[in-house]
């Protein structure tokens, strides 16, 4: 069944309802607080390895102009993935949802963290596994149909150092990399038992560092589940409750975009 979106927008609250017959999640703004889970975009903004370039900013114009008024202007080049982004399902999942066609009820959404920083301090190269979230679920109840489901490793307080990120900072070398993901029956769980519409995470993949099969692309891409890269600020959410805003550049045929991501959560 198809999942709707409905929101309300009054004076200090907000009010969603994702699910056909689901009550409503209010948000009361003025009791809310917005955390921005996005890093910027700038020359220190880490790129996965086999990238050429990275981002680029050119001023095209700052100063007063012939008519005597201030402009000011630039031109921005970037790949798509890098900083904080989307991973359409089309990256990985031929014929499936480019950025484009990502709709827009399954990039708000209620959010569940799953925070497994004490076990990331004892393997860099972690991956979630379906233990982790039944353990998560032991906690905090099943994880609703229809969310977005993030990973919290505490790897952003790494950015933007390189090779502290990704474990290596030789350009265009992928066969050294470490840092911690989900795990492909992590991955499998989520998006055919809990049916989530996004899932994310604070580090460079939704694969661990050391995969070259990125199983975890190829089994959310062929769900047609988006995934969020390189968020940050997770540690300022809670377990459930919090609303989250993904909102990529729209990019036509994209297999991915640069993305403005926020989240909702209460004081």
């Amino acid at each position: 069944m198809r999942r709707k979106l409905a929101g309300i927008i009054g004076a200090g609250a907000l009010a969603a309802a994702w699910l056909p017959g689901a009550s409503a999640q209010t948000i009361d703004l003025a009791a809310s607080k917005v955390v921005d889970l996005s890093h910027p975009y700038d020359a220190n903004t880490i790129y996965w390895p086999t990238e050429p370039t990275g981002f680029q900013l050119k001023q095209e114009h700052k100063g007063l102009t012939k008519g005597g008024f201030f402009y000011y202007s630039n031109a921005f080049c970037s790949p798509e993935h890098g900083g904080t982004h989307i991973d359409a399902p089309m990256h990985f999942a031929e014929n499936h949802w480019t950025n484009s066609d990502i709709p827009l009820d399954r990039l708000i959404r209620p959010a569940v963290v799953i925070d497994i920083t004490a076990k990331v301090a004892q393997n860099p190269d972690y991956a979630l596994a379906p233990a982790d979230i039944t353990a998560w679920e032991d906690s905090n109840g099943r994880i609703p149909d229809g969310a977005i489901v993030l990973l919290r490793t505490g790897w952003s307080a790494r950015w933007p150092d390189r090779k502290a990120y990704l474990g290596d900072d030789t350009p265009g070398a992928v066969n050294n990399l470490h840092f911690p993901s989900f795990g492909p029956e992590a991955a499998t769980l989520l998006v055919s038992e809990r049916h989530v519409s996004m899932i994310g995470l604070d580090t460079a993949s939704v694969d661990i560092g050391p995969s070259h099969e990125f199983m975890v692309h190829r089994i959310i891409g062929a769900a047609n589940v988006p995934g969020l890269e390189n968020l940050m600020n997770l540690d300022q959410l809670p377990a459930t409750g919090a609303i989250v805003m993904a909102m990529p550049m729209k990019i036509a045929q994209g297999s991915g975009a640069p993305a403005r991501v926020i989240a909702f959560a209460p004081r």
